[in-house]
């Protein structure tokens, strides 16, 4: 019971319950934010559903005025959020990396960087979005999206050196400011849609509050300013209405864990998909005028809340085919991956240092690569549409099936990945998507496993990135939607993924007096997802 009890405080310390509320509301207030703004017309030129509102360009009032630049105010914010969250920490849950001093902050400058071993939800997901609050205390004053990210920079430099008495961390200061630019310019404006600074009253409340739910450092900065309550002739969106659409899916998702006799789970699932913007738009620098956007929650024992996020963001492009039967553009576009998966057996592998109950883990908060962008009409009912990415990640993680350090079951990596999407619609009735996502991650600074770790004062190695190995990691998806009644669809998904990890040296298999030299090691597991969709 004690190591329960210890457990649940060190989830509770590192905030990941707050974080899972948090995209659980979010996921509930913005699909019908995003719905409150317009009416639902069709689309045609993007291969989708439908558009969540008539296109409108920005006001060139609105955005002359929501580009002014107030660097004290965004720097008081970003200052301000880190002693607010550091105060919550030490005094409330009473933290013990919040005990801080002058002796803390001078030993993190004398130590320097090391990389961590939190959880890769914490790592991957939670310090990705506190890095998206930094971000956002610039965008909301008036800064473009290069010049928030050093907002972003600055906030996670901050709280690293002088706010936690642990020592720096290497992959907080990559993940925490680049994950944070793409998750923070996809909240910022989807809070700038939901926003109407025409409305009053009850409507005008509740539009504050749902921008304020999407985007909380935004709706701190209107409060502040007054801009919250202020009532105005025009719309106050920076960005107008572009194109937009979004669609809500609720339903069943049932796993096969394919290396344990293909034992089978079941439980729920929610998904959100959102598409901003014009793939095929004419060549743009504007950062994020186009992206995507999928989340997956599941309502299982056995596996975590939440399951997958990606975002890819346009950064640049230049259109290169541009008529009404064809469309080809290229460009540079971020890239935001996280999927996760948690023990389905205690049933163990034979072969394995330790069981391989975990299917996969894998996360990329900062990656960046050239993507291209096709479409076709074949006829007025039937079109396609089709992308291929290819990405250097920056900064990785992938699962291990060794290293095991506090809550780090991953290794940091780098590497490579290719993405690839194919999109068929069959009239209005009937659309087909298949997609592709490959990984090829490295992990070049290995454990010492030659080192009696029990003996250091640690009890365990520190400022490692796991295990020496390289990694495959695969996400095949095939997904057919049905209309069923105006924008109601039923969905049909199965998905696929394969990990396959070679190490590189003789690993001793714990508790035994044998070991395997340089294992290869894998893990399958399949979804089927039987879901009703609806589309905003």
């Amino acid at each position: 019971m004690s190591q329960i009890l210890h457990r649940l405080d060190i989830f509770l310390l590192k905030g990941e319950v707050k974080v899972k509320l948090y995209v659980v509301l979010m996921l509930v207030v913005l699909p019908f934010a995003l719905r409150a703004h317009g009416d639902s017309i069709s689309l045609a030129r993007h291969f989708r559903w439908h558009l969540v509102g008539t296109p409108v360009p920005p006001d060139s009032c609105d955005s002359a005025r929501l580009e002014k630049k107030a660097f004290w105010r965004a720097s008081a914010e970003t200052v301000g959020f880190n002693i607010g969250l550091w105060a919550f920490d030490r005094y409330v849950q009473k933290g013990h990396y919040a005990y801080i001093s002058f002796n803390t902050i001078k030993e993190n400058f004398k130590h320097g960087f090391e990389w961590d071993d939190d959880h890769l939800s914490t790592n991957m997901f939670a310090h990705p979005y506190n890095g998206s609050l930094f971000y956002n205390a610039g965008r909301s004053n008036g800064f473009n999206f290069w010049q928030s990210e050093l907002f972003a920079i600055g906030g996670s430099a901050m709280w690293e050196m002088f706010m936690e008495c642990e020592y720096p961390s290497t992959n907080d200061i990559i993940a925490t400011p680049v994950g944070g630019a793409a998750i923070g310019e996809v909240l910022y404006r989807a809070s700038d849609l939901v926003l109407d600074d025409r409305t009053t009253g009850g409507k005008r409340f509740g539009r504050e509050l749902a921008a304020f739910i999407i985007s909380p450092m935004r709706g701190f900065t209107r409060i502040v300013t007054g801009r919250a309550w202020e009532r105005r002739a025009t719309t106050g969106r920076r960005f107008g209405t572009p194109p937009i659409s979004v669609s809500l899916s609720v339903g069943s998702r049932m796993l096969v864990f394919q290396d344990d006799d293909k034992l089978a789970k079941a439980g729920g699932a929610l998904r959100i998909g959102i598409e901003y913007g014009d793939r095929f738009a004419a060549s743009t620098k504007a950062p994020y005028d186009y992206f995507s956007f999928i989340m997956e929650l599941n309502a299982m024992k056995t596996q975590p809340l939440l399951s997958r996020v990606e975002i890819i963001g346009r950064l640049l492009s230049c259109s290169l085919v541009d008529t009404h039967k064809c469309g080809l553009s290229v460009g540079m576009y971020q890239h935001f991956d996280y999927f996760d998966s948690d023990t389905i057996s205690s049933k163990p592998v034979q072969g394995v240092l330790k069981p391989c109950v975990v299917p996969y883990k894998l996360g990329t908060p900062a990656s960046v690569g050239g993507g291209a962008m096709f479409r076709y009409n074949v006829s007025p009912r039937w079109a396609f549409d089709a992308y291929v990415h290819a990405n250097a990640v920056i900064l990785g993680g992938v699962l291990s099936d060794y290293y095991r350090q506090y809550h780090r079951n991953y290794n940091w990596s780098s590497g490579f990945s290719f993405k690839f999407g194919l999109n068929c619609n069959f009239g209005d009735r009937l659309s087909i998507n298949l997609s592709d996502n490959m990984y090829r991650l490295y992990t070049w600074g290995g454990y010492d496993y030659d080192v009696d770790w029990s003996l250091t004062p640690e009890g365990g190695p520190t400022n490692v990135q796991g295990d020496a190995s390289n990694a495959w990691f695969n996400h095949l998806e095939l997904r057919a939607d049905y209309r069923l009644w105006k924008r109601l669809y039923a969905t049909v998904g199965l998905d696929w993924y394969y990990r396959k990890t070679s190490y590189e040296r003789f690993m001793w298999v714990e508790g035994e007096s044998w070991g395997t030299n340089m294992p290869i090691i894998w893990s399958h597991q399949a979804g089927v997802n039987l879901m009703l969709t609806y589309v905003f």
